[in-house]
């Protein structure tokens, strides 16, 4: 791993406004994930850590503090440079496996690479990644035709197709019975442990959590 962390946070801090009343979600969170690093954050409903994911992917912007994203400064990015560092740096996995239902799992893949304006052919090497995640002959089916693990699969496919530096992972178990569950985290860890892949995943379950290499627990706006 790099000495220099991929991640750097100081200080970060959001609020936001309801009424008139104002919500702290953030109150000065510091932390550093090193490239190549697992790292799980786990804490209850509220305590601000899928508010950290946001920021860390560039879907919120922060109320102060600062956040260094593979080198970048995010809070000195315009909106149209984050989403751009969004498409090139950062992969997304979320609970709910946001496929297009009309799309094959190869075309849902694909669509992500459209999206970065990487049009030519997939990478050879990506087909290891495909095996890897035991998709090699699910490529063709639909969502519909898929089991609930298989489109988690395809999601974290479509997530890493464009080799993005960091791969952000919401409760990507969430969805998921315990077997699914298991076999998911372990493609994880796979991606992390064989491709280098740096993961940082937000989940509730300390069993998933213990899948990372280390914990980072947050409550009411802050790390524990």
């Amino acid at each position: 791993m790099s000495d220099a962390p991929i991640i750097s946070i100081r200080d970060l801090r959001k609020t936001y406004h309801v009424g008139e009343v104002d919500v702290h979600a953030l109150r000065g969170v510091d932390l550093d994930v090193q490239r190549g690093e697992f790292v799980s954050i786990v804490g209850p409903s509220g305590s601000g850590k899928s508010t950290l994911f946001h920021i860390i992917g560039g879907l919120t912007p922060p109320t102060a503090g600062s956040i260094l994203l593979d080198g970048h400064d995010l809070l000195g990015l315009t909106d149209a440079q984050r989403t751009e560092l969004r498409k090139t740096t950062v992969g997304f996995v979320f609970q709910k496996y946001n496929l297009l239902p009309t799309l094959t799992a190869r075309d849902n893949i694909e669509i992500a690479r459209h999206i970065a304006h990487k049009n030519g052919p997939l990478d050879p090497k990506f087909g290891d990644v495909l095996k890897l995640l035991g998709l090699t002959g699910r490529l063709d089916h639909k969502p519909r035709a898929l089991s609930g693990g298989e489109q988690q699969r395809v999601a974290i496919a479509r997530a890493i197709v464009n080799h993005p530096a960091i791969l952000l992972a919401d409760e990507p178990t969430g969805n998921l019975d315990t077997e699914n569950s298991t076999a998911v985290l372990g493609l994880l860890r796979d991606l992390n442990q064989r491709l280098g892949q740096t993961v940082l995943m937000i989940t509730h379950n300390p069993e998933a959590a213990a899948y990372g290499h280390r914990t980072v627990r947050m409550r009411d706006g802050r790390i524990e």
